[in-house]
């Protein structure tokens, strides 16, 4: 009556493919693993996610300020022809 062996659990990872199939099993899985990712984007804090998308777009002007990077641009006037 000890604790099963691996060919105990072989045994019945066989019967368990046998009645619902490989089909079904993968689904399954993924099913659960999708909810377990849904489970940790929900315990994230919902004020961090809002605080981790307005850092990169705040931090990059002070970035390029920093490093004294300037964009030549060459502007053109339209002629107008009315």
């Amino acid at each position: 009556m000890g604790s099963f062996s691996i060919w105990h659990w072989l045994i019945v990872l066989v019967i368990v493919a046998l009645i619902f199939g490989t089909k079904k099993i993968r689904n399954i899985g993924a099913d659960l693993g999708g909810a377990v990712k849904g489970f940790k984007e929900g315990m994230k804090d919902p004020n961090a996610k809002e605080a981790d998308a307005a850092a990169p777009a705040e931090a990059a002007p002070a970035q390029r300020v920093a490093s004294n990077e300037t964009v030549d641009v060459q502007a053109k006037e339209k002629s107008s022809t009315h």
